[in-house]
């Protein structure tokens, strides 16, 4: 568990490199002499590196030595900051921008990295560990990034980010340990690049996770688009910072991910999953009642948005964990779709709420977060559950896993799947099973109730 607290420090860390330069850039602007909306270029310049780092960089971890690849990341991204703290002008600071982004992915390396390390009853609690720091990191840089460049100006943010990765990345050199050869380590780089959309294509249970997540994202990413145009509207009339104290409220989530996680380890991802959409949808009339104004709509943006993160979050521990039971030679790659897929419904839900709000206002945005997670609740009942029997990437020939079953619970996976049609403990894979039906048992884990029968 200290190596697994460190890990969540550090993708706290690396997740904190791309949402300080939002509170930073108005001292940016001061500092450099230039417009707010340039100096706002240093943050899309940061997001669109950590996207491109998501796609080329992430798949990696199947193939290089993690504490190979995450030391080599955390020393660049290191650099990145150094380099950005000491940019003379707008157009290093943006290209120093891009470097840390690209290279501050740490988080979702780490992800497929400890469900390797840890079994698979386990999986939920430190997902939903990982998650919190990442959740800690992004609020605390949001919510205090700004302090250092006001009092020393705005390289200072830069270079205590800096001391931080570099702190962390010893920290790591000494603590992880180095680990065998990928599964994928003969695989070409460019082969690597194309299997998650091959991933997408061959496992309907990483499909439908991306269906939850993505739909969940784009309303979640809707509500915080117009809730800023809501409460700098004439109906509120605050200033900017309200929307950043909103969003500290959530940091109550960073203690609900860990017991989501459990509840995963003990019922199932499926169970937390339809919770969860349900928790969604429940979140759009209570988010509604923030169209009333006052004290009383400020108490239902307060409770709504906490329900929305909350299940949000509680969503995506449930959805790493499926889709990493689907096949361990291939975590990173299954990690790489899932979190596009979620980065394009973010991107999708912006813009889409950004539309609502200026054809019907609040309440326009509030039925958006419903319509779409109501279609994804029933797209991805939809998905089949089980995969048709299929080969590992590589060539080699599929082991079963270590208890004689399936990894994934049972479901959605048909790896140790005999020429007669049965499981390794003797169940057939075309006759349904009545465990997939009981999502928990009091006192008991969905692992033991299985072992039992």
């Amino acid at each position: 568990m200290p190596l697994i607290l460190l890990l969540a420090l550090v993708c706290g860390v690396a997740v904190g490199n791309v949402y300080f330069p939002q509170a930073v850039s108005p001292s940016i602007a001061t500092g450099l002499g230039i417009a707010p909306e340039e100096a706002a270029q240093v943050v899309t310049a940061t997001q669109v590196g950590y996207t491109t780092g998501i796609i080329l960089l992430v798949p990696l971890g199947d193939r290089v030595p993690y504490r190979r690849l995450i030391v080599t990341l955390l020393v660049l991204t290191g650099l990145g900051l150094l380099a950005a703290a000491g940019a003379p002008g707008l157009v290093a600071l943006l290209v120093a921008g891009v470097l840390v982004g690209v290279t501050t992915v740490v988080a979702q390396i780490i992800g497929p990295m400890v469900a390797g390390l840890v079994d698979a009853d386990r999986r939920g609690l430190v997902s939903g560990t990982l998650l919190a720091g990442s959740l800690g990191g992004m609020l605390l840089s949001r919510a205090l990034g700004g302090a250092p460049a006001e009092w020393l100006g705005w390289r200072a943010p830069y270079l205590v980010a800096a001391a931080l990765v570099l702190i962390v990345a010893l920290l790591l050199l000494w603590a992880l340990p180095a680990g065998p050869p990928s599964t994928a380590a003969a695989q070409r780089y460019a082969s690597l690049l194309i299997e998650p959309l091959r991933l997408l294509r061959s496992e309907p249970e990483l499909r439908r996770s991306c269906v939850y997540q993505s739909a969940v994202f784009a309303g979640f990413s809707a509500v915080w688009t117009g809730v800023a145009l809501l409460l700098t509207g004439p109906l509120y009339d605050l200033d900017a910072s309200a929307v950043g104290m909103l969003a500290l409220v959530n940091a109550a989530t960073m203690l609900c991910t860990p017991i989501a996680g459990r509840q995963v380890d003990r019922c199932g991802p499926d169970a937390v999953n339809v919770i969860c959409l349900i928790g969604v949808i429940a979140s759009a009339p209570v988010l509604a009642v923030g169209s009333l104004g006052g004290m009383l709509g400020l108490a239902g943006l307060v409770l709504g948005s906490l329900l929305l993160d909350i299940a949000m979050q509680s969503e995506m521990v449930a959805n790493q964990v499926r889709i990493y039971s689907l096949r361990s030679d291939a975590r990173s790659r299954l990690n790489t779709a899932y979190m596009a897929c979620m980065y394009v419904g973010g991107s999708v839900g912006s813009w889409l709420g950004i539309g609502a709000y200026g054809q019907a206002g609040w309440p326009g945005v509030c039925v958006l977060v419903a319509l779409v997670t109501a279609l994804a609740l029933g797209g991805g009942m939809a998905v089949p559950r089980l995969a048709r029997p299929r080969s590992r990437s590589d060539g080699a020939a599929s082991m079963p896993p270590v208890s004689g079953r399936s990894e994934s619970y049972g479901r959605g996976s048909n790896e140790g799947v005999g020429p007669d049609g049965k499981l390794g403990d003797g169940v057939r894979a075309d006759v349904p099973d009545v465990s997939r039906r009981i999502w928990c048992l009091p006192g008991t884990s969905r692992q033991s109730h299985l072992k039992e029968r």
